[in-house]
């Protein structure tokens, strides 16, 4: 029997196979599983597979010519992952599982990810910072970033810093961005999550405010040379639950942290809105700068969208972009060059 012409393809470029705008996901066997990725909402939305051939079975979708995604597929009965034979590519989800991965042809990894010999790097150190009760543990890591220069700059405090650090090769990229001048200089405090505590002190708290106030600034000011707080604006950023956390950071600290960069912000959950969005729709805008994005494959979209429009509608001084992808940190590692320009060009 001649070979499906489709898993030839897949047999040599791996899964899936990319025909224009048309991904096709193929997996070979007596039954198949469901697909789940990031256009779909994942668990909550597995997609099934057609059968297209003996022991062969398909699933399609369009996607934009620059889209970076990731699926994996499930066992409709264990309910468990079951890997693609197809794609060794894989990667850590962040929370309880790796996906599969590809880039469309027009997509890929930005280039500022890649150390460039001769580009003088900034250094960065590993801190144990007391949290004074403000958030969970007597003790929480904080990572600072030095720009490579002599002079005093502002500082940017980063929700999630080790997953931005480590998946996200901030400090690389922002290496990059100094060296060719598409920023000026700036040091950074990449503060670790709460991890089982994350969602309560990311969802709008007075807490965490103190404790990036109280103890993470003065960390920075004791081992950075920095511009002093209320002189020029500093930033703030975050993805996902971070990304609100940032958001809410510009709005009650205004005085401080003037440039706020939001990605993927978890502004609007199903029947629930976050107080920042009151913040908002009621109270008078404060002087700060906005940044903010999503992935147009992404269960956050609608609720940005909503966020963006609402600023604009208040005459908040706010940049929106959409990035092909979804909701995960390589989508938001290649897309953050962009909110670090508007911000410090």
């Amino acid at each position: 029997m001649p070979t499906h012409p489709l898993l030839a393809i897949a047999r040599t470029t791996g899964n899936p196979v990319i025909e224009s705008e048309t991904v096709t996901f193929l997996w070979q066997g007596k039954t198949a599983p469901h697909l789940i990725d990031d256009l779909h909402n994942w668990d909550e939305n597995p997609q099934t597979m057609q059968r297209v051939g003996a022991e062969l079975w398909s699933y399609s979708m369009a996607l934009a010519p620059d889209t970076y995604l990731e699926y994996a597929f499930l066992d409709p009965k264990t309910r468990k992952r079951v890997p693609d034979p197809f794609n060794p590519n894989s990667i850590w989800n962040g929370i309880d599982a790796f996906n599969h991965y590809f880039y469309m042809p027009r997509g890929g990894p930005t280039p500022l990810i890649q150390p460039v010999e001769g580009v003088a790097t900034g250094i960065v150190t590993r801190h144990k910072v007391p949290t004074n009760e403000y958030v969970v543990g007597a003790n929480r890591i904080v990572y600072l970033y030095e720009p490579p220069v002599k002079t005093p700059v502002p500082l940017v405090v980063v929700y999630d810093g080790a997953d931005f650090l480590k998946r996200g090769k901030l400090n690389i990229i922002v290496d990059n961005l100094i060296a060719a001048k598409r920023v000026r200089p700036f040091a950074m405090a990449l503060v670790q999550n709460g991890g089982p505590a994350r969602n309560l002190e990311y969802s709008c708290s007075e807490s965490t405010l103190g404790f990036v106030f109280e103890c993470v600034i003065p960390l920075a000011q004791e081992h950075l040379t920095l511009t002093p707080p209320g002189g020029e604006p500093y930033g703030v950023l975050g993805a996902s639950l971070g990304g609100l956390m940032a958001m809410y950071t510009g709005m009650r600290l205004p005085q401080v942290f003037g440039k706020v960069l939001s990605q993927s912000g978890a502004f609007i959950l199903p029947e629930h809105e976050f107080v920042v969005v009151d913040l908002v729709r009621y109270a008078p805008p404060p002087e700060i700068d906005i940044w903010m994005n999503a992935g147009r494959y992404e269960w956050l979209l609608d609720s940005n969208r909503q966020m963006y429009a609402l600023l604009k509608e208040k005459h908040y001084k706010v940049k929106y972009h959409e990035y092909s992808g979804g909701h995960n940190h390589t989508s938001w590692r290649d897309d953050i060059w962009r909110g670090l320009e508007a911000l410090f060009r």
